[in-house]
């Protein structure tokens, strides 16, 4: 089991969303996160201050996945979040150590794998 984490611009998520859900990818968390990486920094004037803008708005996706999804999620965020330009952002993978599933108490993969509707 791995734990992906990608942090991509907040323009994309929605592209993101539909290519992981087409490619069977669900148990998804997002977050709304500022960081600063490579862009270029901008400088605003607030109030008749100059202030330098460091920190940028992006999201935060955190996805636990079995082995078997790891290449198809990876492979379509950096499909779905690619622009091109500085700034795209970053997919990290992790290992699992333990997953539980508060609801039933199943463990490991059966915790991370969704559970289908019978509705």
């Amino acid at each position: 089991m791995k734990l992906i984490v990608a942090v991509i611009r907040k323009e994309k998520l929605n592209d993101v969303l539909t290519s992981l859900f087409e490619n069977d990818v669900h148990g998804i968390t997002v977050s709304h996160v500022q960081g600063h990486g490579g862009e270029t920094e901008k400088v605003e004037t607030y109030r008749g201050l100059t202030v330098k803008m460091e920190l940028v708005e992006k999201i935060r996706l955190d996805i636990a996945v079995t082995d078997p999804f790891v290449e198809r999620t990876v492979k379509s965020i950096l499909k779905s979040a690619r622009t091109g330009e500085v700034g795209d952002g970053k997919v990290f993978v992790l290992p699992i150590e333990k997953a539980y599933r508060i609801r039933t108490g199943e463990e490991d993969a059966e915790a991370v794998t969704p559970i289908l509707s019978t509705m």
